[in-house]
Formats: structure tokens, sequence, C-alpha cells
């Protein structure tokens, strides 16, 4: 059988599919942009039709590109962004309400509802989430309250529900396999992450029908064929993974204490911890690293709402830019006496926070601040927000910020300007991965290693090489000095939330 494996990394922006040869290295790639729509404040939404076409199109594209019959395709691999679900109908595969984005906010009063009954302390230890409207449970519930007939319809064994990846195998597979993986399950706030299975005091309490859900398997699993009439031929799904975790693998974090993080649409810093559940004393998650052959490793993860988003604000809303990279460009032609700081809080912040009700700010601004101040305090927010995440896992397990190694991914990670500026922000050592796409390179290891075609993933982590290291270059008491001043930004931007 051939090596060929091609990866499926449907995000919250834009679609992509990398096809990989037999030497693990991509041989093709297309990608192309989804839309998003903010119907209202705190709401965003995918069109699902859309993201199943953008899905198929990079897909036979990138197969194009290579010269590559479908049948020559080993495995796909799927990876997604996490939290955001559909509803569809099982004899159509339309869904019935576009796809509710895990940046949404139109739960919160259901969470709150939830957590004056009650329920948050039981749904942190089966799942160890927070209750946030983050996460799918709520989503899940309000589409099958607020569609017109979906509660009746979803009783009737009509519909079935999941969050990207499970619609996107049964879309492949031509509605023959309704199944996810445990890392995406795990984000749903309805699964328990110690007993491996969906919790049927958890789906009582965000009234979610079981019968809706997809069954749960390994990430790396016979998940059915993608059908020929999508391709050409049969390609046989091997692997599921959501983004996240993919990025763990494609990391080559696989030991306990290894970190790393992802910089996408967000940010997302998860530490391997193992086969140990770790609670967090700091509202970080307790959750799924990966399950491989039945045998479940855990993470600690801490999540940034707004990170590469933050550069697309600069771009699409305020027009200062027109195109990402130029943040990289304009950031060090900042004026060293502009100590502006942007709080990218336009959906809430997220952990260690956890505030829904925060909005974004600019602290700092003078006559003289631009565009080159504006791009630096961007990309530095980032920076301090990562910060925050390292502080609250170093209090959680035994590890020192400034000791850490930080493995990153990402678009944002091929800025040497940022990367430096990460590292002097941490005061630790950054290695960019020799490739940025390491979510979908995870994947794919997964769909290779689970095909057969590729090495198992301890000779893949072995394999694993660092493109380029970055080692702080400020002093210790400047570094203070800029930490103290953004905690004091996020803090008077809290204070505004808690008057809202």
């Amino acid at each position: 059988m051939s090596g060929y494996v091609l990866a499926i990394d449907q995000g919250t922006t834009s679609s992509r599919a990398i096809l990989y040869g037999p030497d693990a290295q991509p041989i093709a790639k297309d990608q192309k942009e989804i839309s998003q729509s903010f119907p209202k404040p705190g709401w965003v939404e995918h069109d699902g039709l859309e993201i199943w076409e953008s899905v198929l199109s990079t897909s036979r594209n990138a197969l194009k590109s290579a010269g590559i019959d479908a049948g020559e395709v080993a495995a796909i691999g799927i990876t997604n962004q996490r939290e955001t679900c559909l509803v569809w109908e099982k004899a159509t595969g339309k869904p019935i309400h576009p796809a509710i984005v895990w940046q949404d906010r139109r739960t919160y009063g259901t969470c709150e509802v939830l957590r004056a009954d009650g329920f948050a302390p039981l749904i942190q230890e089966k799942t160890g989430l927070l209750l946030d409207p983050y996460f799918s449970a709520t989503k899940i519930a309000w589409i099958l309250d607020t569609v017109d007939g979906a509660r009746r319809a979803a009783e009737a064994g009509e519909l079935l529900c999941g969050t990207i990846d499970a619609y996107l195998t049964w879309k492949l597979t031509g509605g023959a396999v309704h199944a996810t993986d445990a890392t995406n399950a795990s984000r749903t706030s309805l699964f328990n992450i110690r007993e491996n299975r969906w919790d049927d005091e958890l789906l009582g309490a965000f009234r979610v029908p079981k019968a809706l859900l997809p069954e749960v398997r390994d990430c790396a699993d016979d998940f059915g064929q993608a059908i020929a009439a999508h391709f050409g031929a049969e390609i046989p799904i091997r692997a599921l993974a959501g983004d996240q975790q993919a990025a763990v693998i494609g990391q080559a974090c696989l030991k306990p204490g290894m970190l790393k993080s992802t910089y996408g649409t967000g940010c997302f810093v998860v530490l391997n911890t193992g086969d140990q559940i770790v609670r967090s004393s700091n509202r970080l998650l307790s959750t799924i690293a990966y399950r491989l052959k039945g045998e479940t490793t855990y993470a600690i993860e801490g999540s940034i709402f707004i990170a590469g988003a933050a550069v697309q604000w600069l771009r699409d809303s305020l027009k200062l830019i027109t195109e990402a990279d130029e943040t990289g460009r304009l950031a060090p032609l900042a004026d060293e006496q502009e100590d502006v700081y942007l709080v990218p809080a336009f959906t809430g912040l997220g952990a260690p926070h956890w505030n829904s009700q925060a909005r974004g700010a600019i602290f700092g601004l003078t006559r003289a601040t631009g565009v080159a101040e504006l791009a630096r305090a961007t990309l530095e927010s980032v920076c301090y927000q990562t910060r925050d995440l390292l502080e609250a896992m170093s209090s959680d397990y035994p590890m020192e910020v400034g000791g850490a190694t930080l493995r990153v991914d990402g678009g944002m990670s091929g800025s040497d300007w940022a990367m430096q500026a990460l590292a002097d922000c941490l005061g630790s050592v950054v290695e960019r991965s020799q490739s940025q796409e390491a979510t979908a390179l995870g994947v794919a290891a997964l769909a290779g290693a689970q095909a057969g075609v590729w090495p198992d993933l301890k000779s893949f982590a072995e394999n694993w090489e660092t493109k380029r290291r970055f080692t702080p270059d400020i002093t210790g008491d400047e570094r203070a000095r800029r930490y103290r001043k953004w905690r004091a930004a996020v803090a008077s931007t809290l204070s505004y939330a808690a008057t809202a």
C-alpha cells in the first residue's frame, strides 16, 4: 500500500487539505477561507454546508495538484475546530441551523441558570471543563429549543448532532458512520473523561438526547470509508482529533511535562500530564490529550479566544493592514517610548479569567500612536496571554515558566518578531516546529500509523526537529515591568466589565 495520507484540517476561518507523501513531507496543499456571520453581538456562526463544500473542494484540489489518484491514498485524517457544533437531518445531511462556533456566547444565560442550580462542580468533576458557553452542550440544546420542531424530530430519531469532525465523517462516508473521537467528545461538556463515555447525568442536565450523539472511538481507529463518489475511489478514514490535540501529536509532546502552543484564530497551550487527570486550581481545563488503543493520555489546557483573530481585526475591521503578515514587519518600527497595551477581549476573556462579559480595550494611547504601535501591541497581547496561561499552569503542575521549553506552531509562529517577543515575555526558550502545520501533521501521523504505512508515534517523536529556537533577549526587570502593565490593563478591563 502507498504511504500517501490526506489530512483535512477544518478550522475557524478556513479549511485546508494537505497531502503527505510516504516520507511524511507535504507534497500538495489547498486552502479555502470560510465565512463567519455575526447575527447578534456575541453570536458567531458558520454555514455547515459551506464547511462541507470547502473540505470537499480543497481535498480534491490537493489530490489533483499532486497528480495522485484517490486509490493511491492509504488514509484520511481529520482535525477540526473543536467545540463548534451542528445538528443535521439524518435523511438528508442538511443542517437544521447554522453551526454555532466555539467563540459564540449566546448561551451565557443558560450557563448561569445551570450554575445557580449547582451543576458547575459536577460538570467540572466529570468533564474537566468549566461551565461556559464555549463548550458544545448548551449550543446543541439551544438549537433543539430554538428551531421549530427540532426537539420533536430529535425524539423521533430524525436528527443527529456532533462537532465538525463527526459531521464531516458522516458526509464523507455517505451517512454510513456517525462517530467522533475521544478528544472532540471531551470538549462537549457531555463526556465523562475518567470513564470515557457519554454521561447520562450530564445529558439530563443539558437536555441533550443521547440518541443524537456519535459513537466515541480512539483517535486512531476505523472511521469507515470516504465513498468513491467524492474522490473517484474509496479512501479509508483512520484518524480524528480535535485541532489542539492533533497539534500535541504533531509537536511530538508525547511525554508528561511537554508543552506546546498553537497560534491560530485563538491560542491554545496544552501540557501533557500522562495518565493522570490533573485538576487545576487556576481555572484551566483538564482534558483528554489523546486516546490510543483504549489508553487515555490527559492534559491541562489553557485557551485564549483571540490570537490571530486580533490581527484579522486590524485587517478587516480597522483596515490598517492588508495582509496579516504585515504586523511582523510593522512591529519593529514601533516607537519604544510608546507603551501601548491591547487586551483583545472581543468575545470575552478565556483562561485563566473565563469572563464572558469582558470586551476589548486599548491602554496607553497618545497622539503619537500609529499603525506600527498597534501592530506591536496586537502581537504582544498574544505573548502576554500565553504567559498568563503558563503562570497558571506552573501553580497546578511542577514546572517553572522560565524553565519550560515551549514548542510553537500555527500561523503567527511564522513571525520571527512575534516569537522573539514571546521568548522575551516568558523568559524561556521557544522552539518553532519544522512544520507550522503541526495540527495537520499530527492527524496525518495518527492516520498513517493506523493504516500501517507510517511509523508508530514513538518513531515519529524521535524524528521531530526544531526549525528555530528563540531565547530571551531582555532583562528580567524589563520583563517584569511589561508584565505588570499588562496585568494592570487586564484588571482594568475586568473592572469595566463588572459595571455592565
